[in-house]
């Protein structure tokens, strides 16, 4: 029989699990431990049964009893084990027993790894499904130092069975990535649904590092976890690295203020500053357990209905660079925010938003895939301990401010309008700044783009040199410069 027949269409052969397992199992130089607590010896089992796993595994190990995981790993100073210290703690012990225990002079062309996991399955009320810390510290070459991929997990199954296949089908994804598509990482994390559906389990963050990652930006990679719908929201620091929104967020006040921030502005601040000083002075707030946070959601990172990752790119610096901690997400809608914040905290929230947010978010255009439309999702985002903080918009022509006051919605939504704010769901920001109302982001970065002089003038102090400095937005002046 012919191998391809007419009309037949080209498509990406994916190895099975039990190929990907006899593939690194034949690798005479492959040499490494599996380290797996949580959810039984998933991953290896794997390697067992794909058979020639003797010149593979040197060591295959659950500390399940807490006493005797401390004995063997140290105690964690949270007195926890599902965390991630405690996978880089595991992850190092073992290297360094591989390094101990065998000769480099015996086998000087062995690459070590450490495979490890640390994971709490679903409970027997089934109310919390389980999450994890999955990683591996890895070699390309012997004579090279170590190489680290951490993700965090999050099951969705509703059986402790079905989760223990799935991270060990993960583990084998993530192994076997780790040695053959290290080179191409935004692949190598596709690569770790082979096999899995989105619907099995999330990865809600992952960080690389290491001297085959020193050119990777984890930001970047965040950005990966949303386009591949691996997740819905990601986070990360100052600092630049990836960060748990779990740890974060857990029993925190929230305010939230969401832009494009291209770039950010004067305004933008402003709108921050002030709402952040009315929120901290409301009841129930304490400003040392309360986290700001800059969002973006994905449908204002398109261009022309890609994701233009340049773009994002010079964003997520600016805001970086200004200290603050940013959250990208796959939220169009504002009540959707709100239930991921709800999953962490239940404390205050604030939303900081302008004239023309609020007003979309009374348009019922935008909740006719629910069942229940728009009151659906005034439940879920206002049943909440929620305010809106609302920066008042300016009229170009006329100068007349648009508020909370004279705010026009639709005649049909006028009445629910009137509900939230007599019952103080949203409020005014008064103490602004009236001379930067005029500023708009697009206004400003179309600016850049012409190089035209004054632009600086509309963003925060330093904000301009950082561009400058680190030629930000320099996709925009190339594109302009070649129109």
């Amino acid at each position: 029989m012919p191998d391809t027949l007419k009309g037949d269409k080209e498509f990406e052969h994916i190895p099975s699990i039990k190929d990907k397992s006899l593939r690194i199992n034949l690798n005479e130089n492959i040499y490494g431990t599996f380290a797996e607590i949580g959810a039984g010896q998933e991953t290896v089992r794997n390697f067992f049964r794909a058979g020639g796993a003797s010149g593979t595994i040197a060591k295959a190990m659950s500390a399940y009893d807490k006493d005797f995981s401390d004995s063997i790993y140290g105690i964690e100073e949270d007195g926890r084990y599902v965390t991630e210290p405690r996978l880089k703690r595991m992850l190092r012990h073992e290297m360094y027993l591989m390094e101990e225990r065998i000769s480099r002079e015996k086998h000087p062309n062995k690459i070590f790894f450490a495979y490890a996991n640390t994971v709490a399955t679903i409970d027997f009320a089934k109310k919390f499904k389980g999450h994890g810390w999955v990683g591996i510290r890895f070699q390309i070459d012997p004579k090279e130092g170590y190489n680290e991929i951490i993700l965090h997990i999050r099951f969705k199954e509703n059986d402790a069975k079905l989760q223990q296949l799935t991270l060990g089908i993960l583990g084998v994804n993530l192994i076997y990535g780790a040695f053959y598509k290290y080179d191409q990482p935004k692949k190598l994390l596709r690569y770790l649904y082979d096999h899995i559906d989105k619907d099995q389990i999330e990865i809600d963050m992952v960080n690389f590092s290491g001297p085959q990652f020193e050119t990777v930006d984890n930001r970047l990679m965040s950005l990966q976890l949303i386009k591949n719908g691996m997740t819905e929201a990601v986070m990360f620091g100052p600092d630049g690295n990836n960060i748990l929104p779990a740890a974060i967020l857990y029993k925190k006040n929230i305010l939230t203020l969401r832009g494009s921030f291209r770039p950010v502005t004067k305004v933008n601040i402003d709108m921050f500053d002030r709402s952040y000083e009315m929120f901290i002075n409301e009841n129930k707030v304490d400003k040392e357990n309360t986290i700001p946070i800059f969002e973006i959601t994905l449908s204002n990172l398109r261009a022309e209905g890609e994701i233009d990752e340049e773009d994002f790119m010079d964003r997520a610096r600016l805001l970086c660079n200004l200290g603050h901690t940013v959250l990208i997400s796959n939220f169009q809608e504002y009540y959707k925010l709100v239930e991921f914040y709800s999953k962490y905290t239940k404390s205050r929230m604030g939303l900081t938003m302008g004239v023309s947010n609020l007003i979309d978010i009374f348009d019922e255009k935008y909740y006719r895939h629910l069942s229940g439309g728009i009151l659906e999702a005034f439940g879920k985002l206002f049943f909440k301990d929620l305010k809106v903080y609302l920066y008042p918009m300016q009229d170009q022509e006329t100068g007349e401010l648009t508020t909370s006051e004279n705010l026009k919605v639709h005649p049909r939504m006028k009445e629910l309008y009137k509900f939230f704010k007599y019952n103080g769901k949203v409020v005014d920001i008064k103490d602004f700044n009236p001379e930067i109302l005029q500023i708009f982001s697009r206004e400003v970065l179309q600016k850049i783009a012409n190089n035209d002089k004054g632009w600086e003038d509309t963003l925060p102090d330093g904000v301009a040199k950082i561009i400058k400095d680190k030629e930000l937005f320099s996709y925009h002046l190339k594109e302009k410069a070649s129109n």
